[in-house]
């Protein structure tokens, strides 16, 4: 009985020491899925308060996600704000420091320091298609790259065509504008101008190749998560679309959705914004150069039911796109980062483009939604829309390197936190503009003219009340004023506005 009980010891003994124990299985890398619009204000989405436009499939992403309702863009060194929101997106670094390290994408291993190189080093498999305006190859900077699109069609829209036309008007007696423009710029005159039609596939423009590019990039974007389900290795899909910028050409249906008599104008509509020249939005800015000076409230009626259709479209677009994610059976591993390059005026303030530091040219929408990210919740908490990157990384599970300046918002989206990463929101415009958002506050400097504004934000959401010459707020302006400058030497800012105190009473 002895030596069976010993056998029996020893031998369970030998088994257990023998035998390895069970262990969870690594959990798989996320999918991550980049959506990005262009041109697209914060306030263009049915759910965030807009009873105008219609966009079911951005109403969803925001009932199944958590919405930044605070995102902004930084500024820009140039008119084309699209390229440098983008250098900022895939560099990782802050606007004065990324327009220097995009005229050296190529040097000093610098493409492995790009976005889509830092998931690829890291297990990913990386798609891009759509817009890209960005000085690198994107074929350099992603694994697969489909259809990448310029910053805009050519055509009757190119910049140099309509600065020299502009130019030639007053030069030529009796001149009418809407004879020397290209097509689809200064208009509508009237009721009667049917100098463009937005459904016009002869026009070119979004429509050059046969197909809305809208649609192409759906298309593409299927095709590749059609092809990576069957595929154990994670994937970054970069979707880019180019709408709703300019020129704003959507099918028919999406046009019958709106009609010019319903739409309203903005509370801060003005037929020209008093400081537009100072700030360089002036008459040959491409932009603001699509409806005639001065503004009137048929050309933004005109113009913002074109934005709505094209935006409309893009939505029924990305809902195509998140059903083919469902039926990859990807869905329970993938978070969804939506976004734009940043915004556009469409009206208010007198402007219609995205050159100002208004919240209206400067903030897009951005949600996140993924397997453990709150359902249909809101935070005011700022971001930067650049904090994209830097979250995909978190997501990820990769270090974030030294050199990228943005911070992950994943812990915020999941109520672990409940403050910023950042201080106060920066911006810069040229040399023309620049701005500090702090508790509440809006600080806006024009260099030029030596021109200090203040709105309180939290009263006056639309910016349409300075208080900078009130007794009460001189204080405020100096404590944000040198909290400006000290951003500036913090972003390496080269521009002085230390002469701008004048303008501070």
């Amino acid at each position: 009985m002895k030596t069976k009980v010993y056998l029996f010891v020893a031998t369970s003994f030998f088994l257990a020491c023998n035998s390895k124990p069970k262990q969870n299985p690594e959990p798989k890398k996320p999918n991550i899925v980049f959506i990005f619009t262009d041109d697209q204000t914060y306030s263009s989405i049915h759910a965030l308060g807009n009873s105008e436009i219609i966009t079911p499939n951005m109403d969803a992403m925001v009932h199944e996600g958590t919405t930044f309702t605070n995102a902004y863009n930084m500024g820009s060194w140039s008119g084309a704000v699209c390229a440098a929101s983008r250098a900022m997106l895939i560099s990782g670094r802050s606007v004065w420091r990324a327009n220097n390290f995009r005229q050296h994408w190529i040097q000093n291993d610098s493409i492995d320091k790009t976005w889509g190189k830092l998931l690829q080093n890291n297990g990913y498999e990386t798609y891009m298609t759509g817009k890209w305006h960005v000085d690198a190859p994107a074929h350099k900077v992603f694994e697969h790259t489909t259809h990448t699109r310029p910053g805009m069609p050519k055509d009757a829209w190119d910049h140099a065509t309509m600065v020299a036309k502009f130019d030639s008007l007053s030069k030529i007696p009796n001149a009418k504008s809407q004879d020397i423009m290209p097509n689809g710029y200064n208009r509508p005159l009237s009721l009667n101008d049917t100098t463009w039609d937005p459904t016009d596939t002869s026009k070119g423009g979004f429509w050059q190749g046969g197909q809305h590019w809208s649609e192409v990039l759906k298309d593409d974007a299927i095709g590749f998560i059609n092809t990576a389900k069957s595929s154990e290795k994670p994937f970054f899909i970069y979707l880019a679309f180019n709408a709703p910028h300019d020129p704003r050409q959507a099918p028919q249906e999406y046009q019958d959705l709106y009609a010019v008599e319903n739409m309203t104008v903005p509370k801060s509509y003005m037929p020209e914004y008093t400081y537009r020249h100072a700030i360089a939005n002036g008459d040959n800015l491409r932009d603001e150069a699509l409806a005639p000076f001065p503004r009137t409230a048929l050309a933004v009626k005109t113009h913002k039911k074109e934005y709505y259709a094209s935006i409309s479209h893009v939505d029924a677009q990305i809902g195509k796109i998140i059903e083919a994610l469902k039926n990859s059976g990807k869905m329970d591993n993938t978070y969804i980062i939506f976004t734009a390059d940043h915004g556009l005026a469409m009206g208010r303030h007198g402007l219609l483009g995205k050159q100002s530091l208004f919240d209206h040219s400067i903030r897009p929408p951005m949600i996140i939604l993924g397997p453990d990210i709150p359902k249909n919740k809101k935070t005011n908490v700022d971001v930067y829309l650049q904090d994209a990157m830097a979250t995909s990384l978190d997501l990820a599970g990769i270090d974030k390197p030294k050199y990228i300046e943005y911070n992950s918002f994943l812990n915020i989206a999941k109520g672990k936190e409940s403050k910023s990463s950042y201080a106060a929101i920066y911006g810069a415009y040229l040399d023309v503009q620049r701005m500090i958002r702090k508790d509440g506050y809006k600080l806006m400097v024009y260099p030029k003219i030596k021109k200090i504004l203040l709105f309180d934000l939290k009263n006056d959401p639309e910016e349409m009340n300075d208080i900078s010459k009130l007794p009460e707020e001189q204080k405020r302006i100096k404590t944000l004023f040198l909290d400006l400058q000290k951003l500036q030497k913090e972003m390496d800012d080269p521009l002085d506005i230390s002469d701008c105190i004048v303008a501070i009473n």
